[in-house]
């Protein structure tokens, strides 16, 4: 069988991945209960689907501010591509969360992390739905929905953004 022929076989339901979601929402609130606010960046994609819903989750049971914004970036070039946020927000002396859908090897997520060298702030943090742990790259997340070994040829799908597909899917 090609791998176009296999079917995607579902890993966590829809209930299921909010349900990890919030719990992940709970565990930054935690982390961060004495702050005046956290930002909440989404790398576009699905990743964006997953701050958006924490970003809602946060808001529901934290009293502090939260804001949110979509880092857009070429995922596929094989090097760093500008990152524009889609929205001018001040970020100097902040908790960032960065927010992707799945951890695989830490290249998205690695250049994700670039226009917040910059400058100075108060934390820096990574969100994921599901680790794989292939890292190539030094890159840990702080907070895990999932975390799935597969093999290499093995293609994880988060679908947060489908109405009616929503969840965690192997192929």
């Amino acid at each position: 069988m090609t791998e176009s022929t296999v079917s995607p076989r579902q890993i966590l339901s829809s209930h299921q991945t909010n349900q990890k979601i919030r719990r992940i929402a709970f565990q930054i609130y935690e982390n961060n209960f004495e702050e005046p606010g956290v930002i909440i960046a989404g790398i576009s994609g699905e990743g964006y689907a997953f701050a958006a819903i924490l970003a809602r989750e946060l808001r529901e049971i934290a009293p502090f501010q939260v804001d949110l914004i979509e880092l857009r970036f070429d995922k596929h070039l094989h090097h760093q591509s500008p990152i524009l946020f889609d929205k001018e927000i001040q970020i100097e002396n902040r908790v960032i969360i960065i927010a992707d859908d799945v951890l695989n090897t830490g290249r998205t997520l690695a250049f994700a992390l670039e226009p917040f060298l910059k400058v100075p702030m108060k934390k820096l943090q990574v969100a994921v739905i599901v680790n794989r742990s292939h890292h190539l790259f030094p890159i840990h997340a702080d907070y895990v929905g999932y975390s799935l070994s597969t093999t290499l040829t093995e293609h994880v799908k988060v679908v947060l953004s489908k109405e009616g597909e929503e969840g965690v899917y192997l192929k």
